[in-house]
């Protein structure tokens, strides 16, 4: 049941009822029994569930295919940089480990 919102054209009282969508809206204010007239709300807030609400849902074959290979691309080639830096980071520390010994 949806909750209204009315406000007195007399003496601005604003005011909600909880009511049925089929019941007869409020005619008087409660304080001080003059018209009243029914706002337009916000209502309530929308909670979509499932797939289907969102543009990407129902995106072309082409377009995902595209997709996917663009991303099997950029991880190969993050996989390539990142195992540059490992071998580099290796070597240092294979030199520091070295280095260390003949301090002592």
């Amino acid at each position: 049941m949806p909750t209204y919102e009315y406000e007195c054209r007399r003496c601005g009282h604003v005011f909600e009822r909880f009511q049925n969508i089929t019941d007869e809206p409020v005619k008087r204010c409660p304080k001080c029994k003059g018209k009243v007239e029914r706002l337009i709300g916000t209502g309530a807030g929308v909670i979509f569930k499932g797939s289907g609400f969102y543009s990407t849902d129902y995106r072309s074959d082409s377009y995902k295919n595209a997709a996917k290979q663009e991303k099997a691309s950029a991880t190969s080639k993050s996989n390539s940089t990142a195992s540059g830096k490992t071998s580099d980071s290796s070597t240092q520390s294979k030199a520091g480990a070295s280095a260390a010994p003949g301090k002592a």
